[in-house]
């Protein structure tokens, strides 16, 4: 079973769709109590980078996936679902501290010299490059693949061993990391067609072969 958090954010219902055509039983989740049968979780999100922490603070969930992860069990994060396992954001003048699972920070697409008139947001599809080949995410997914993004802002990793895949916009930038079983991509699986359903059906399949703590 799936845990999808639920902490208002706008994309839940397309988010949960798409799981469940990717073969999973999914339950949404706004208690930390509700996470215990989950096999793997996933935050998703739209809107700020605030928004999605106090939310998940105000319903207790924000230790809860710090200790989840601590656990190396299965997690995806999903576009803020991804920013928010940084320390901070740049943006509006963020106060909220991340979850800080990884070091570094939010930052806003900034244009380029090959770029100077860069459109911001990013909405849109394009491409990923893929930085380890090894990652079970991407079983399945193509060098190049093309993925659904809307967003103007992006994680600027301090360790570069955590980058999965990288897009350029711009700038190059880390569209997705991975860490034992912790996972999240800046793109929209769920926007993304067949092969964000491949992802998905990655991240189920990896959820229901990882047995739980202490076995």
């Amino acid at each position: 079973m799936i845990a999808l958090l639920d902490y208002d954010s706008g994309n839940i219902r397309s988010v949960e769709k798409a799981l469940r055509k990717a073969g999973a039983e999914v339950v949404r989740t706004r208690t930390p109590e509700a996470m215990a049968g989950a096999s793997g979780i996933v935050l998703p999100g739209v809107g700020a980078f605030d928004d999605c922490i106090q939310a998940l603070e105000r319903q207790g969930l924000l230790d809860a996936v710090r200790r989840w992860i601590a656990e190396d069990r299965p997690f995806l994060g999903i576009c803020v679902g991804y920013q928010a396992l940084f320390e901070r954001s740049d943006e509006f003048n963020s106060r909220a501290r991340g979850l800080g699972i990884f070091r570094g920070s939010v930052v806003r697409f900034q244009p380029t010299a090959e770029m100077p008139n860069l459109k911001i947001p990013q909405i849109g599809w394009n491409q990923i490059h893929l930085c380890q080949s090894d990652c079970p995410l991407y079983r399945g997914i193509a060098e190049g693949s093309w993925f659904y993004f809307v967003h103007s802002f992006h994680p600027s990793p301090e360790d570069a061993t955590i980058v999965a895949t990288e897009t350029t916009y711009g700038p190059t930038f880390a569209s997705s990391v991975w860490r034992g079983n912790t996972f999240a991509t800046q793109f929209h699986p769920e926007k993304s067609q067949d092969n964000g359903l491949r992802l998905l059906a990655n991240f189920v399949a990896l959820a229901e072969s990882t047995p739980p703590p202490g076995r």
